[in-house]
């Protein structure tokens, strides 16, 4: 990927347009490390960026990212997803309509109590199997030769391709296929429904960047605008959303590589001490 171009995407990510803010998604939260992927060309995912019909997300080891969509609805991704946003966006008739993908992963659908249900339209596919949201919450998975789709609240009609859909409208009930062959419906157990649960939300502590947080990582003080650069681009590769930002130290002119919006400073500790053991990085320091 030619620095240009990701530059390119980058600034794609973070514009604010009018039209961008009706269509597509924006990145609330995120435990790096996670991308975004449009047009062949990746960069890594931060509070505030924008994503718009036709981008993909993919999570990496430990990661969880939080999506907000136009009409206030959540999408919560788990590690090692890959979800794909191909209609996000209001009609002309006044519905707000949705078209979702989850390649891989665990996700979640939560929508607004403000919105109006009967003003939106959702569908979700999950692997192989197709998901029509008319409830208000729902989490599923699609991992190899199986997909999981379970109903926490309202009614949805799921079901795979040329199959007919069935209806589930009792919460906890959850549709499932295992190597290509559907099984019938269930009830899964609190317990279960809450470890499933677990795997698309973001832990507290745990290295969050959240959309208003004020603490910063701080990788390295370079000198030199090349070392400065290299370093972030690595680490924006290994998808870390560093940036490099200039001061003056005892009267020198310097480049920090940082990462910054996390949450609390239990969050940027956390992120310290994982790119201390992921990336080398020597001496990570924490501040606002």
């Amino acid at each position: 990927m030619s620095r240009s171009h990701a530059l390119l995407l980058a600034a794609g990510l973070a514009a604010a347009a009018p039209a961008l803010a009706q269509s597509g998604a924006t990145v609330e939260g995120v435990q790096m490390p996670a991308w975004a992927e449009r047009g062949g060309t990746r960069e890594p995912l931060a509070p505030g960026a924008r994503l718009q019909p036709g981008d993909a997300v993919k999570t990496g080891e430990g990661s969880r990212v939080l999506l907000r969509l136009p009409e206030g609805s959540s999408v919560k991704l788990g590690e090692h997803a890959s979800f794909r946003i191909e209609q996000s966006a209001p009609q002309p008739d006044g519905v707000f309509r949705a078209v979702l993908r989850v390649v891989e992963g665990a996700f979640r659908f939560t929508t607004s109590l403000l919105s109006r249900p009967q003003s939106r339209e959702v569908s979700i596919t999950v692997g192989t199997v197709i998901a029509g949201v008319r409830g208000t919450d729902l989490w599923g998975k699609s991992e190899p030769q199986r997909e999981v789709v379970c109903l926490i609240e309202g009614k949805i009609q799921v079901g795979a391709s040329g199959e007919q859909p069935v209806t589930m409208d009792r919460a906890r009930q959850f549709y499932r296929r295992e190597h290509g062959v559907t099984q019938p419906v269930g009830v899964v157990s609190a317990e279960q429904l809450a470890d499933w649960a677990k795997q698309t939300e973001i832990v507290p502590d745990a290295g969050a960047a959240r959309r208003g947080g004020r603490w910063l990582v701080v990788l390295g003080t370079e000198d030199s605008a090349a070392k400065a650069d290299a370093l972030r681009d690595r680490l924006r590769a290994d998808g870390y959303a560093a940036e490099v930002r200039e001061g003056r130290l005892a009267g020198k002119r310097v480049r920090r590589v940082l990462i910054g919006q996390l949450a609390s400073r239990a969050d940027a500790q956390a992120l310290a001490a994982q790119l201390h053991a992921r990336e080398g990085i020597a001496q990570p320091s924490v501040s606002q």
